[in-house]
């Protein structure tokens, strides 16, 4: 059995991802905020790349779905 190779910087590609989105939607990351009932310094610190890996499944989904977008799109290279 062949073991799976992992990506390792899923976060970052999440993030990029939901920033990209986000600028197509043509919205503000504290317009994303107020979606999804989060801190705009929240939704600031889950774009940047600096941040530490802070976002839960639940938050993910609730951004996937203020965005329009399926949570396969936001893990997609």
């Amino acid at each position: 059995m062949e073991k799976p190779k992992y990506e390792k910087h899923i976060y970052n590609i999440i993030r990029r991802n939901i920033r990209k989105y986000r600028r197509q939607k043509r919205i503000t990351s504290a317009e994303l905020a107020e979606l999804v009932g989060l801190s705009h310094d929240f939704i600031r610190q889950i774009e940047s790349e600096k941040a530490a890996y802070n976002f839960s499944v639940e938050t993910l989904y609730k951004i996937s779905v203020a965005l329009d977008v399926t949570l396969d799109m936001l893990i997609e290279k």
